[in-house]
């Protein structure tokens, strides 16, 4: 029987043919999102009867999913968030699960600083009123200046970290779910908690995984602990800000600005779209043509292994089960 794969991510393969060719040359079968948008776990369920293998996206990966899936030997990740797939369902059922980490990396932590820097010198709220035909210049705040602070400090905030220190920033803090104290020893930075970030920092950047504790981390409360003219940005996952808090807080006049890449409910529709100093982008962190196309290869590798008989070299690892086991 030739191997089935079902390509979920949306792009794919829309900059370079390279991942299609890999599955072309080891034999295997595939077919795209027919929808062309991010799938509900309905859609998504109703896809799956006779696929051996995913190349996922962000889309509801349950155990409804599986349970229709019947074929299913791997679910492989174009991407680093796992938040999307059931660990546990898929352990249960003898699925194996792979992702790309290393490859987001580089793309996300570079957007993370243009969205920051266009945050603090007002970049989309003169270009939205220049395009309304209005001339109005503004003061902007220079990253040297300021008291950065930045909650999780893995793979992407870890590159951004780096950075910033390349600014010259003075003061730097961090914080993460686990401490990694080797970090702030080797680039020097502050390790606190994060209500000092809250209150001290005059922008902060979010680079955490979404999970139980970190679903709604940052609501109405910890956004009236921040500067009135702080900055936030989210370009992590999804669900950690409370949109709904922040559009209140953002239109009461608390905080300069906010940069959001990440929403709970995508494409996103909701409040933030009508506040202009919110700078608003469509999940494109990773969207750099070289590291996306690193995602798609990774990805398709491993399908690849799976059906020619080779070990899987990019495994989730024990320690991302062990999150959802004990529903952190």
């Amino acid at each position: 029987m030739i191997p089935q794969a079902l390509i979920t991510t949306i792009p794919f393969a829309e900059k370079n043919r390279l991942p299609l060719e890999l599955l072309e040359a080891a034999g295997i079968a595939y077919t795209f999102n027919p929808l062309g948008r991010k799938l509900k776990e309905a859609e998504l369920a109703g896809m799956v009867a006779d696929v051996d293998a995913l190349i996922a996206g962000t889309e509801p990966i349950t155990d409804r999913v599986m349970a229709a899936a019947p074929k299913l030997k791997l679910i492989s990740r174009v991407g680093i968030g796992l938040d999307s797939v059931d660990l546990l369902a898929a352990e249960r059922r003898g699925i194996q699960v792979s992702y790309s980490p290393e490859a987001p990396g580089p793309a996300v932590a570079e957007l993370t600083i243009g969205l920051m820097l266009a945050l603090l010198r007002h970049v989309h709220v003169a270009n939205a009123q220049l395009h309304r035909g209005e001339w109005q210049r503004y003061f902007g705040r220079r990253i040297p200046e300021l008291t950065i602070g930045v909650i999780g400090v893995g793979r992407i905030g870890g590159r951004v970290l780096r950075r910033l220190a390349a600014f010259g920033t003075p003061r730097i803090l961090v914080n993460d779910l686990t401490p990694k104290p080797h970090v702030a020893d080797q680039l020097k930075l502050e390790w606190v908690d994060k209500e000092t970030i809250y209150r001290e920092a005059d922008v902060i950047s979010l680079h955490l995984p979404l999970t139980a504790q970190t679903k709604n981390m940052i609501r109405n409360a910890q956004l009236q602990q921040m500067k009135p003219d702080a900055v936030i940005l989210n370009t992590a996952r999804g669900g950690i800000v409370n949109e709904q808090d922040l559009a209140r807080v953002l239109s009461a006049g608390h905080l300069a600005g906010a940069a959001i890449d990440v929403f709970e409910q995508e494409p996103y529709a909701g409040e933030l779209a009508g506040i202009e100093r919110c700078l608003l982008t469509a999940h494109m962190g990773s969207m750099s043509v070289d590291c996306r196309t690193k995602m798609e290869i990774e990805a398709t590798e491993e399908v690849v292994r799976l059906f020619t008989g080779q070990p899987l070299m990019k495994r989730v690892p024990e320690e991302e089960y062990a999150v959802q086991r004990q529903g952190l």
